[in-house]
């Protein structure tokens, strides 16, 4: 079993209790109160050089706990201070120590739009993070079949909110333009495997047509890594780990994207 097979087991059986939990009309009319979603897709202009999505996650599958000292409201105001043009949320927790609450937190503190970072399998998710203040959702096209890619994006979009549409294969690519995807990130971590290969990026872009935005996703770890990403016309990256396993989170964000 791979790693992204027991994620989804594990999903599934969250999303059950969720729902016993929370019921959807619970979460209908918890999104009635919600403050209007921030633009996402809409904050990621490349004016001041390459925008950067900047992730918390604590921890992942495949290398454990990545950060001992994680406080989710500190690092999302570095973050933000730091230039930052979005933040990415990991809310699923068995595997990357996430929590639905930590959106909540982190938007009563910044004003950057967020993502919510997850498995998301089911529309009942799609409710729960306008429920819980994302302004956009990861939709990763290798765990959905192509009704659903579909689905999950009008009512996102029906929500206010915008879709990140997630692919690492030119297969995957087809599949989100034919969805109607406007922006796509390319994940550079084979999510069977969780090895990262950045020349993904560089393979997939040229099949992208120009008026999507894509965002390049993983395996981001120095500042050549950033420049070669702006030169090949990315128009965003969302760095996590870099970041998580990094003593001084502020300083490293410098050595990536000063003065470019």
């Amino acid at each position: 079993m791979t790693f992204l097979d027991e994620i989804l087991t594990s999903t599934r059986e969250a999303v059950r209790t969720a729902r016993l939990n929370r019921p959807l009309a619970d979460l209908k009319r918890r999104i009635k109160d919600r403050e209007a979603p921030r633009p996402f897709a809409g904050s990621l202009s490349k004016d001041a050089g390459l925008p950067l999505i900047a992730e918390l996650k604590q921890a992942s599958p495949s290398q454990g706990l990545l950060r001992k000292a994680f406080n989710p409201i500190d690092i999302a105001t570095i973050y933000e201070e730091e230039g930052a043009a979005a933040l990415s949320v990991l809310t699923e927790e068995r595997f990357f120590r996430g929590s639905l609450n930590y959106l909540g937190q982190v938007r009563a503190v910044v004003k950057r739009p967020l993502l919510r970072k997850d498995f998301l399998i089911d529309e009942y998710q799609v409710y729960e993070a306008r429920a819980f203040d994302a302004d956009a959702v990861l939709l990763i096209a290798a765990i959905l079949d192509d009704g659903r890619l579909k689905d999950f994006q009008a009512l996102a979009r029906d929500l206010g909110m915008d879709s990140l549409v997630e692919v690492h294969t030119e297969a995957e690519v087809e599949r989100a333009l034919q969805a109607g995807a406007r922006m796509i990130g390319i994940n550079n971590r084979d999510l069977a495997t969780f090895k990262t290969d950045l020349e993904t990026t560089f393979r997939l872009i040229r099949k992208i047509p120009e008026d999507r935005i894509v965002v390049s996703e993983s395996g981001i770890v120095q500042r050549k890594d950033v420049e070669r990403l702006f030169e090949a016309e990315a128009d965003a990256v969302l760095i996590g780990e870099t970041f998580m396993k990094s003593p001084d989170i502020r300083a490293k964000i410098r050595e990536l994207f000063g003065k470019m």
